[in-house]
């Protein structure tokens, strides 16, 4: 794993370096060490311009967000700094930091880095979050509140829930209580049996465990349940605020419009469909159409900031 992390990323920075104009790489100052990153500017001079923060999710990668909305902002006319916080890619490879649930904690130093920037306009400094980005992005601007506007693609309210959304609903309790104790054999038992029968169950409990810093699929269903907007912090967002759902989302069935309803900003819902190709989690089927709905609602909003 550490062999193709260190040649893809050797890849990519090449790669960036032959573009015109260069995508950067950077190094974001956080908490005694940096966030590794990649600024892709939107022209080659230094007049402050709109800018988007692309947060990715549970399993990508700041070179990945580079056809997953970086260059698709870029023909806008926005600059775009994609970054890899704790328990992502580099992140976690190269320094073993691993996922926090206060998310704010870590878009803060990213949004002090690109006002250290002359082709940053303070005041057009928007955040999108992709996968799990859609619970990272909208809980940073809860308590970030110089970001002028936030998308959730998918909207996360209650990712801890999500991971639970095969238990039936009157058994979620016990399970939830059974997370923490000392020992819930039967509940290992479960976990351990669907990661032998279900590929999308050993995925997403191996990489958890290894992103989460934790030793069982117990412990990272354990760590996931602080990652909620629930308790008043979705309340919290002032920033106009697009929630995006996919009619077929594998992960977050439902989970959008919760947090929607929740939200008391200024704020849009954008469904994606079967029928357009876009129905699949974070429209991977159409993130052409996906983007340009997701952008005209970004240029339109920011177009109103004074």
């Amino acid at each position: 794993m550490k062999r193709a992390f260190e040649r893809t990323t050797a890849c990519y920075r090449q790669a960036a370096a032959l573009f015109t104009p260069a995508i950067e790489a950077v190094e974001i100052p956080y908490e005694g060490t940096t966030l590794p990153g990649y600024f892709h500017p939107a022209g080659p001079s230094d007049a402050p311009r709109k800018t988007l923060i692309l947060n990715n999710g549970f399993d990508g990668s700041p070179e990945e967000m580079h056809w997953m909305g970086a260059r698709a902002a870029g023909e806008r006319g926005f600059n775009v700094l994609v970054f890899d916080g704790p328990g992502q890619f580099a992140s976690v490879h190269r320094q073993g930091l691993h996922f926090r649930g206060d998310w704010e904690k870590v878009v803060t130093p990213v949004v002090d880095y690109a006002l250290t920037r002359k082709d940053v306009d303070p005041k057009r400094i928007a955040l999108h979050g992709e996968s799990l980005g859609g619970y990272l992005a909208p809980r940073a601007a809860a308590f970030e509140h110089r970001l002028a506007a936030c998308i959730a693609d998918d909207g996360v309210y209650d990712y801890g829930i999500a991971q639970l959304s095969s238990i039936p609903a009157d058994k979620r309790e016990a399970v939830v209580a059974a997370l923490s104790a000392p020992s819930a054999p039967q509940l290992d038992a479960m976990l351990e049996n669907a990661m032998k029968t279900s590929s999308v169950a050993r995925w997403a409990f191996t990489h958890g465990m290894y992103a989460f810093g934790v030793d069982t699929p117990r412990a990272y269903l354990a760590a996931t349940q602080a990652f909620h907007m629930r308790d008043g912090v979705a309340e919290q967002i002032k920033c106009p605020t697009l929630i995006c759902d996919a009619e077929k989302d594998l992960f977050f069935q439902g989970q959008a419009q919760q947090l929607f309803d929740h939200l008391t900003c200024p704020k849009t819902f954008m469904m994606f469909t079967d029928a357009e190709g876009a129905g699949a989690h974070c429209e991977a089927g159409a993130s052409r159409l996906a983007y340009g709905r997701m952008y005209d609602w970004l240029d339109e909003t920011l177009s109103a900031v004074k």
